[in-house]
């Protein structure tokens, strides 16, 4: 039987790059899967690469930093679906900046997806996964997509990005004791150096900045991981299929970092 076989996912930011990758992950282990993105054509395409892969694919337009939208998003999946198993807050945002050079606007912007709209999506989330325990004792999963970032990695975009994933990581564990009760586990996967193209677009700054191309950067950067490779999207999308998996029921508040060596 497929690892997920009848639960329900939602996945934020899943109209590309390690969103996608997660979405069509858990569909192909049998999950119905909501796609939400703030792009409704690239959550389109999305449902379309699962269309054959799962039970039944719902796709979404949200805007993660704005918690009336999130109401709106989680509220359509369960009117979709009847409930909610798994959520994962995977939409994020960034810009590759010198610390001298990051502005109030860039600050907010960032903070209000990757903090803000995470938290509020892990509690209107929790909020339907609560109420399930009170009714049949199930609970839910909450994954949460953090970064290596989030402890000070040195190659890490921003500043103010780095704060973001830090907040992640906080919150995932904090939240963890806190829902564990109602059954409901939380975790982060923090990625390090994935080739998704935000990465790449990041990568083209941080090259130009040092003055050398953006593969000899990658190799510098790969030269540093044990096994001489940067994660891929499936990479991450197995290892939150795992964490919504019953093999994983006794994993929870835990900051797991997707990258050898880390």
């Amino acid at each position: 039987m497929p690892l997920l076989q009848d639960k329900i996912a939602l996945v934020t930011g899943a109209g590309n790059g390690i969103g996608r990758a997660i979405a069509i992950g858990m569909a192909n282990e049998g999950a119905s899967v909501a796609a939400a993105d703030i792009d409704l054509a690239a959550a389109q395409r999305t449902a379309e690469a699962m269309a054959d892969k799962t039970n039944r694919a719902l796709v979404i337009e949200a805007d993660c930093g704005d918690v009336a939208s999130i109401d709106r998003m989680i509220a359509r999946t369960v009117e979709e679906f009847g409930r909610l198993d798994i959520i994962v807050n995977n939409a994020g945002v960034t810009r590759y900046s010198f610390v001298m050079d990051l502005t109030e606007a860039d600050w907010d912007r960032i903070h209000r997806v990757n903090a803000k709209g995470v938290f509020f999506c892990l509690q209107r989330a929790a909020k339907e996964m609560i109420a399930q325990h009170k009714i049949d004792g199930s609970g839910g999963r909450i994954i949460n997509i953090a970064s290596i970032a989030g402890r000070g990695h040195a190659g890490s975009s921003n500043v103010a990005y780095a704060a973001s994933k830090g907040a992640v990581m906080a919150m995932t564990m904090l939240a963890a004791h806190q829902l564990g009760p109602h059954n409901i586990n939380v975790n982060a996967i923090c990625p390090g150096m994935t080739m998704t193209e935000l990465g790449e677009r990041n990568a083209v700054g941080r090259a130009a900045a040092r003055g050398i191309t953006v593969a000899e950067l990658q190799a510098e950067q790969q030269a540093g991981i044990p096994i001489r490779r940067a994660n891929t999207p499936d990479d991450i999308a197995a290892m939150a299929v795992f964490l919504a998996s019953p093999g994983a029921r006794n994993i929870t508040a835990k900051p797991i970092m997707s990258m050898a060596g880390w």
